[in-house]
Formats: structure tokens, sequence, C-alpha cells
């Protein structure tokens, strides 16, 4: 599983290209978990948050033309509806003038080393009935260094214990959990909430604890940019940042890189991407801003249900 170079910064190694099917969808839970801010944690007496407040007045007065302009001007991606470009300013400006003022918490932890990107691709029917067991038919996995941004790819296809092993190990590779902070993400709740869970009841597995928590983008994409859950399904996502869908829709792998682009995108306009949902004994629940910023476990190979 040694991961190839490519021209576009990727590594791909080949975990499930199974056989294209159609997935679930699920609109994002009504419990939103908003992004938190550095004047959360600081002193909003100091003069620094005066200065940030004036500057993104001036921000929001900006025409799309305007932001454009000054995104070019300071270096910055021009991509993106007024929306994206208006946040995109506000972060910059905001890390500029807390970079070297007292106000500053100091923390460089809220990023994790690594994001481990799933988008599991499940059985469905055309009208699903509630007691319908999704099975996991494709398990992409895809690794961005939130350091260098650079992209790692698994896919591989076979039995979703042998995949679940085999993904396992390559994550321990890594040093995820050990060396370095990690966390999983997802596009929407599904994937580890409803698709990974049955699967893992249906191969009489016991859900890993390791992947007990992730961050949903939807979510996070929506409180960051202040869009409406509409414009939270993933090509809208890259439509609002400036981007095209790559590769093959409905294909685990390709949705993993593009949903992998957003974070990336994400992390450069200054969001700081965290938990905000995990499986409580067995039930989706949302995971409070108010909760520490902790990595997911260190993986550890699948255990047989008794």
């Amino acid at each position: 599983m040694d991961p190839q170079k490519e021209n576009n910064k990727a590594t791909k190694t080949s975990v499930g290209d199974l056989q294209d099917q159609c997935s679930s969808e699920t609109s994002c839970e009504n419990n939103e978990v908003q992004e938190p801010s550095s004047a959360k944690q600081g002193d909003f007496s100091d003069p620094v948050y005066k200065e940030i407040a004036v500057a993104n007045g001036a921000i929001n007065r900006m025409s799309k033309d305007e932001l454009r302009a000054k995104c070019a001007e300071l270096k910055l991606d021009t991509r993106g509806v007024k929306d994206v470009l208006r946040k995109r300013l506000k972060s910059y400006n905001k890390r500029l003038k807390l970079m070297y003022s007292p106000a500053s918490d100091g923390n460089k932890d809220d990023y994790f080393d690594y994001i481990c990107v799933v988008d599991f691709e499940a059985t469905c029917e055309e009208h699903n009935p509630p007691d319908y067991h999704h099975e996991i038919i494709e398990f992409p996995m895809v690794l961005v260094d939130t350091r260098s941004l650079e992209i790692n790819m698994v896919d591989e296809a076979k039995s979703f214990h042998h995949v679940l092993k085999q993904a396992v190990s390559w994550l321990q590779d890594k040093e995820l959990g050990t060396k370095y902070k990690y966390t999983f993400l997802t596009d929407g709740s599904w994937d580890m909430g409803k698709f990974f869970y049955t699967q893992c009841k249906l191969s009489r597995i016991r859900y890993p604890q390791f992947a007990r928590k992730w961050i949903n983008i939807r979510k996070s994409y929506g409180n960051f940019y202040k869009v409406a859950r509409t414009q939270t399904k993933l090509i809208c996502m890259l439509e609002n940042l400036g981007m095209e869908y790559e590769g093959r829709p409905h294909c685990g792998l390709d949705d993993s890189c593009n949903i992998a682009r957003i974070a990336i995108h994400m992390l450069k306009d200054g969001c700081h991407l965290r938990v905000n949902e995990c499986m409580h004994f067995g039930e989706l629940r949302s995971v409070p801003i108010s909760a520490p910023i902790e990595g997911a476990l260190a993986p550890q190979m699948p255990k047989k249900r008794d």
C-alpha cells in the first residue's frame, strides 16, 4: 500500500471500488454546532478587537468585484461566491491582527495534524423503509495533512472486515493517534452514524472506539460561511468555493477527494475544523463547542461481537 505521488500533491494507494451504487442522503441535524472564535477565549477589551470589527464593517460594504480585487491584492484565492470571499478576507484580517497581539490566546492546537475523510457508498432502494439495512459497498479513505495540505488515498475492493483491517493498518502506519493528532471527517451524518454503524452490526464487529467522533463538514461549512443548509450539499459547496467536481459522481473515492478539497479550502480560509458529531451508545449526537479539542484514539484492529 505504498502511495504514489501525483502532480496535484495527491498520493494514491489502492480500500473499496466494489461497484457504483446510489447512496441515501439526509439533511443535517437541527442541533447545529457553531464555530468558535478566538475572541470568545480572548479579552474583548483589547483594542485589537475594535480594529477587527471596523475592518469587518468595511468588508461587509464591499461589492463582489471589490472583494475579489482585495483578495488579489493580498494574494488570496479570488474564487468563490460573495459570502465566501467576505469570510476569507475577514479571517485573513483577524489572523493578521491577532498574530502579534497580547489578546491572542496563543493556542496553536486547534488544528489536527491529519484529517481522515471517509465517504462510504452503500446499497439503497428507491424508497428505503425505516428498517432497511444499508450495506457498505465502497470504503474509500482520504487523509489530509493539515500542515502541507497534501492528500493520501486508500481504495481497495474486498470484504468489509478485511477492508476495515486494511484501513486500520494504513492508519497505524501513518502513526495516527500515537505520534500525530487526527480525526475523521464526513459529508453529513449518515456515513458514520448510519452506514458504518449498521455495517459493523451486520458484520458482527464492535463499533471501533477510534471512529466514535468526527467532523460533519456540512455543519462546519454552513456555520463558517454563514450559508443556508441548502447550500451545504457537496456540489453546492464546491461551486460556492469556485471549484468544480473532479471525477465520477457517487464514486466513493472521488467524492472523498472532493470533500478533502473543500476541507483544504476551509483551512486556508481560516476555519478551525472541530469535531461536531459522535456516536454515544448507538445514538448519533452533536458535540458542543465547549468540548475539549481531542484527537481520535489510536486505531485498533476490529473486534468480533460476542
